[in-house]
């Protein structure tokens, strides 16, 4: 299982699975991460936090503990 912390800068990658519970997972789909959607990893800080994707047609910022529960391939 490849999650979208494990990624690296210039990855396309599809989202396969959310993980997480509640307030949380619903968070995560407001912000248009679904099954199925098509990620593009532009950046991520020197320190891994936050991983700034491409989702959707919008540049969106994700803390990394939000990309462990995202499963992608």
């Amino acid at each position: 299982m490849q999650t979208l912390k494990e990624m690296k800068p210039g990855d396309t990658v599809h989202v396969v699975k959310l993980h997480g519970q509640g307030p949380t997972r619903r968070r995560i789909m407001d912000m248009g991460i679904t099954k199925g959607t098509e990620l593009f990893v532009r950046k991520v800080a020197p320190l891994g936090d936050p991983i700034e994707v491409n989702v959707r047609g919008y540049e969106l910022s994700v803390h990394k503990s939000d990309a462990e529960m995202i499963e992608v391939i």
